[in-house]
Formats: structure tokens, sequence, C-alpha cells
């Protein structure tokens, strides 16, 4: 199957109601918030999309992304590649209120005025979702090795300056 490049909205009522299922892709040029959050973004968006109707008759849109891109380790300050893929189950709303009776395995996606879904942002979204929270190489990949790194010891003269909230604790005993 050839992989086609992914329309920017849908309209997932009637994809679902056809069963559609796309296998396409995101140029990274395309993913410019993603690529405002790394370092670059290395490789196009691969996507998976299904859209069916469950059995409560709520449309539902299945679907993985996967991108590469390039972080900056927070040890080392050097780049290194990291894989995001990521899962994702969303059902679209109306409103925010109709998300309250969504069962928990959906997320809710909210149509625009002409009754699509911006599939681009929801997909970027997931993948900024899925960027590490502290971005590090492996510890046996990195050049900061576990004997340079310090756990909890201050240098003396830090150990050795008053505590500046003492005069908190004096106000309290008074």
């Amino acid at each position: 199957m050839q992989k086609v490049r992914l329309p920017l909205t849908t309209d997932p009522v009637k994809d679902a109601q056809r069963r559609l299922d796309y296998d396409g892709y995101y140029a990274a040029s395309q993913l410019e918030r993603l690529s405002e959050s790394v370092s670059k973004v290395l490789s196009d968006a691969q996507v998976t999309l299904s859209f069916y109707i469950d059995p409560q008759k709520l449309v539902v849109m299945k679907g993985r992304a996967t991108v590469d891109v390039e972080l900056i380790c927070q040890r080392c300050e050097q780049p290194f590649l990291q894989t995001l893929e990521c899962d994702f189950c969303y059902s679209p709303v109306a409103n925010w209120d109709q998300a309250d009776v969504l069962p928990e395995i959906y997320e809710p996606i909210e149509f625009d005025p002409f009754g699509e879904i911006d599939l681009l942002g929801a997909i970027e979204d997931e993948l900024i979702l899925s960027l590490p929270i502290v971005p590090m190489h492996s510890s046996e990949h990195c050049e900061v090795s576990v004997a340079e790194q310090v756990f909890g010891e201050l240098p003396e003269e830090l150990a050795k300056k008053p505590n500046p909230f003492a005069v908190l604790a004096n106000l309290k005993q008074k």
C-alpha cells in the first residue's frame, strides 16, 4: 500500500459510516508546533487511522502516529535521536458538555463549525504529549558519566551559610 499525504481536516461521521482507513503521512514541514518543541523534526509523521461506529453508536477515530525527532540531552547537552510513538482513540463531540458522557476509553475531540475535525492538530497534539518530560540519553550513551553526577551534596561554602528561613522560625516561637 502506498503512503499518501493525509488531509488537514476530515468529516469523522462520513468517514466512520464508510469505515475508512487511512495510511499516510504528514510532512515534517507541516509539524510546526512539534518543531518548536524539539531541536529538529527528522522524518515525516507516519500515521494510520481507522474510523468506525462502535456498538454504542459513537463515532470513533482510532490511530497510531510515529515520527523521528532530535532532542537535546539535559545531562550532557548533546543531540540525540528519539522516535515518538503514540496511540490514540477519539470520539468527536459537538460541544464539551457531551464529553462528560463519553466512555473513558475515548478522548473527546470537538467538531469545527463545518462539522469536521482538525486532524493534523490532533495528531500533532498527541506527538507533543509523547515527548519525554526530561529528554536524556540512556546512561550508557551519555557523555556525562555516573561518576560525574552529584546527588544531594552541597559544596562546603553553601552548607555553612545561615538558613534564610531561620528568621521565620524565630517569629513562629513568639
